[in-house]
């Protein structure tokens, strides 16, 4: 039986008549329900690397890991630095099924990755979204970042395969590791499923949560062995460097 929910319908219903804004409750502004003073408040990620999105003091600047070495992905899209309030909405949609938080924040992703396809960033052929542990799957009962791939797929008009990666191995949390720890905790843990269609194709990754980038390269690498042309980042946040805030 599969633990991930099924949605036919939206979760949340963006209805046409007034919207009250999730974070204060005052009105909203348009048919999002989001307040535009509490949109303007929230952390949005500023300057950043130009390919792992990290935090940066200056703009159009590359980070010292991703000279040294390039990761296998080409580009992360994130709209938000992972601080307050956004840490915990995505929390609260992860860990407290509260989809509502889920499905704002992934209409204002698309709205980024949207001004972003109008500048210059190709449109990929193919969402995928990260695999989560069987064990997490099942406490948890659905997948965030293939909730996030869905809403994303119907509104970009981008085709989305839930199926195409598989976590093999359950492993520890990421989100008690460093660097190292997490990268060393991701060898061999991912798959393509058999006859997976990847040679050729434009792929981008869909989560919640950009850290060390450790999931990212370890998916990307893969795809990208096995013969994709490009493997973009699509979440909702990237964390700045331990210590630093933005």
């Amino acid at each position: 039986m599969r633990c991930q929910p099924q949605h036919n319908e939206q979760v949340y219903i963006w209805l046409k008549n007034k919207q009250f804004c999730l974070l204060c409750d005052e009105a909203a502004d348009g048919d999002t329900p989001l307040c535009m003073a509490c949109e303007t408040e929230l952390p949005w990620l500023g300057d950043h690397c130009q390919t792992c999105a990290l935090p940066l003091p200056a703009a159009g600047l590359t980070c010292g890991q991703c000279l040294k070495q390039p990761p296998a992905f080409e580009n992360v899209i994130a709209p938000w630095s992972y601080n307050f309030p956004i840490d915990s909405l995505i929390t609260r949609f992860k860990h407290s099924a509260k989809w509502p938080f889920g499905h704002l924040l992934a209409e204002l992703l698309v709205q980024a990755v949207q001004h972003r396809f109008e500048d210059d960033l190709p449109r990929p052929d193919l969402l995928v979204p990260v695999p989560l542990a069987t064990r997490r799957l099942r406490q948890r009962g659905f997948n965030q970042a293939a909730m996030l791939a869905r809403w994303l797929s119907s509104r970009l008009d981008l085709p989305c395969d839930e199926r195409l990666l598989l976590r093999t191995q359950d492993t520890s949390a990421q989100q008690v590791l460093n660097a190292h720890d997490r990268r060393r905790n991701l060898r061999n843990v991912f798959a393509l499923a058999p006859g997976a269609a990847v040679v050729g194709r434009h792929l981008a990754l869909i989560d919640d949560v950009l850290t060390t980038g450790a999931t990212a390269q370890a998916l990307a690498r893969l795809l990208v062995d096995a013969g994709a042309t490009r493997v973009d980042v699509y979440c909702l946040a990237r964390t700045p460097k331990p210590g630093e805030t933005v």
